[in-house]
């Protein structure tokens, strides 16, 4: 058998309207436990807010927040896999006909960056990058749309020969740039090393990894824990209301590259919109966040 263009259709239209009304299940414990342990009362009144609007909207079918942003997809292809159809064609379709069916409606955030036009076409939307998997026989795809929250503060700059003190220091000086304006608490997504692109690349996914999967290299792991400490020093808090929870997690990808040194940081806002779906040559779909 072959992975269809109606099925990659389908389950993508799925994955956007599922990750615009709810949030991942990890997620959910993670604001449970910032809950739990802030020191501020303003701030633990406020996670207990943002718990009750999110369930509010998965029970009522509708969406978290009213910014549904652009949809992103990131792609994983099986080297054994076999498309009956146009994949890229399938997921703008999915896209085109989501537009027309959900509720409630989409608003108009497609944004043509040359003219400031909005709608719900663009040139190259949706945003869909692909990698490979050597000897799967499945796609996997994740939805993670883009919105001004988890989109407009992102940045990158690129370092000669830089010292991790200057690595930190740098992701620290894009958390303070952001404050509280990316709907905290968030999941930090940090880039290391490789190129320009690559970079960001790194960044996004690993915004994109679920909680409770610190980096395999103890000297990584030990820095997404020191950033995440240094984050949540800030006192930023949930919505910028003062507290404990800025971010949920921080994980960090490297790779190597030349003396010349990117760093990205990426982030997702307190609804860390993410959904996954494996479709196999067999014709079996598995969702998951």
């Amino acid at each position: 058998m072959a992975i269809s263009y109606e099925l990659v259709k389908s389950v993508t239209k799925r994955l956007y309207e599922s990750s615009l009304k709810k949030i991942p299940e990890d997620t959910k414990l993670a604001l449970a436990d910032a809950e739990a342990r802030d020191s501020n009362d303003t701030a633990r009144k406020t996670l207990r807010v943002m718990m009750k609007s999110a369930e509010a909207a998965e029970r009522q079918n509708f969406f978290v927040c009213s910014d549904a942003g652009i949809p992103v997809y990131s792609v994983k292809v099986g080297t054994q896999a076999r498309f009956d159809g146009d994949f890229k064609r399938a997921v703008t379709d999915g896209f085109a006909e989501l537009v027309r069916e959900i509720s409630p409606p989409l608003l108009t955030h497609v944004t043509n960056p040359l003219t400031l036009e909005r709608g719900h076409k663009g040139k190259d939307m949706p945003i869909t990058t692909f990698d490979l998997v050597d000897g799967a026989d499945y796609v996997e795809i994740t939805c993670s749309p883009k919105a001004l929250g988890s989109g407009r503060w992102s940045a990158l700059e690129i370092f000669s020969f830089p010292s991790l003190e200057v690595i930190e220091q740098f992701i620290m000086s894009v958390v303070l740039k952001a404050g509280s304006q990316h709907c905290p608490p968030v999941v930090i997504g940090v880039g290391i090393g490789g190129t320009f692109d690559y970079c960001a690349k790194l960044a996004k996914d690993a915004v994109l990894r679920s909680f409770g999967q610190p980096n395999p290299e103890p000297m990584v792991a030990a820095m997404e824990a020191r950033l995440l400490k240094a984050v949540n020093a800030t006192g930023f808090g949930p919505m910028g209301t003062g507290g404990d929870s800025t971010a949920m997690a921080v994980h960090v990808n490297y790779a190597s590259g030349h003396g010349f040194i990117p760093v990205a940081v990426e982030f997702n806002c307190w609804i860390n919109r993410r959904a996954r779906a494996r479709i196999y040559n067999s014709g079996e779909v598995v969702f998951s966040e």
